[in-house]
């Protein structure tokens, strides 16, 4: 796709219940196909600082992959994260991980202000009403998912790619 060296996908995802399985296989998948991916283990080192480092890699990024699972809303950095990828107007390709749009719903534990919990509330919002991919991982077809996923990134880089080079010719 491009030429710099800043990832053109952010993989938006909760570690604990899908770095080792769709988020960690559609990052090896993308970067065979030359696409280069963000994914915090993969692309972070000791010493960097956490929220600047991925804060960077969202804004940087043209096309956002937030993979929704069952404990997805549970953390603070997946949904600032996304918050981030809607804000700054990234293309988001949702992938629902074991879990329907209408399980996830941003929870008030007392520890957020009120003001970070309506703009989660409206970044999640914002990616249910976004068409995406919904995957059983008791009966999917990992192949199918993988194929199905990566095919989405693709086009919308394509079509991202397309409407800067428009907005270039634009006087």
């Amino acid at each position: 796709m491009g030429r710099s060296s800043a990832c053109e996908v952010f993989i938006n995802h909760r570690g604990i219940d899908t770095k080792r399985n769709v988020a960690g296989l559609l990052y090896d998948n993308l970067t065979r196909m030359r696409v280069r991916s963000f994914l915090d283990s993969m692309n972070m080192k000791p010493g960097d600082r956490l929220f600047d480092h991925i804060d960077r890699a969202i804004l940087a990024s043209k096309v956002g992959v937030a993979v929704f699972s069952p404990r997805y809303c549970d953390s603070y950095f997946c949904l600032h994260e996304l918050a981030l990828l809607m804000e700054s107007n990234k293309r988001v390709v949702p992938i629902f991980f074991d879990v329907k749009p209408s399980q996830l719903i941003v929870k008030d534990n007392g520890t957020c202000p009120p003001k970070e919990l309506k703009r989660f509330a409206y970044a999640l919002q914002e990616a249910k009403n976004t068409v995406g991919l919904t995957f059983d991982s008791s009966n999917g077809d990992w192949s199918e998912l993988l194929k199905n996923a990566s095919d989405a990134v693709i086009i919308n880089l394509l079509e991202v790619e397309e409407e800067m080079k428009y907005a270039r010719k634009l006087p």
